[in-house]
């Protein structure tokens, strides 16, 4: 969605999205796990993790979080802002293991849209969905900081 920064006021309650599919590769869990220092074998050992409790190896929580800033690209696109702040997350819940090799996209409803000094925050319902799967990947409230311009 496209809007204008005068116009973010009155988005509570819009959805935004779904967003484009995003692959979770085995290559971005292993770098992942790298970087996090977690290289739990639910993660990285593909053979021991076929015999596991989820039949392949499974994204990190953590990253399929860390991915909401790709997944969410484009669902919410305000001219006249100069910058968007990552402000944090409520109520995150991961809910269903992301395999290896599947696909995951977000969809949004507006919350809350708060003028203050600042900027606008907007507090968003993120739901990321697992393609192919009832049950999403994870759910969270993110709360964005929309500086104009």
């Amino acid at each position: 969605m496209r809007t204008t920064y005068p116009e973010l006021s009155g988005l509570t309650g819009t959805r935004l999205g779904p967003g484009d599919w995003v692959e979770m590769t085995q290559e971005r869990i292993d770098r992942f796990a790298e970087a996090t220092e977690d290289p739990q074998w639910i993660h990285v050992d593909a053979a021991r993790a076929a015999a596991g409790p989820f039949g392949a190896t499974v994204a990190h929580g953590y990253l399929t979080l860390s991915l909401l800033p790709r997944l969410m690209r484009g669902l919410l696109v305000v001219d006249g802002a100069q910058m968007v702040v990552n402000v944090g997350s409520d109520r995150v819940r991961f809910i269903a293991p992301v395999r290896s090799g599947t696909r995951v996209r977000a969809a949004a409803v507006v919350a809350a849209v708060t003028p203050g000094e600042r900027g606008t925050r907007v507090e968003s319902d993120v739901t990321v969905e697992i393609e192919g799967e009832d049950r999403p990947a994870l759910a969270a409230r993110t709360i964005a900081l929309h500086v104009p311009a």
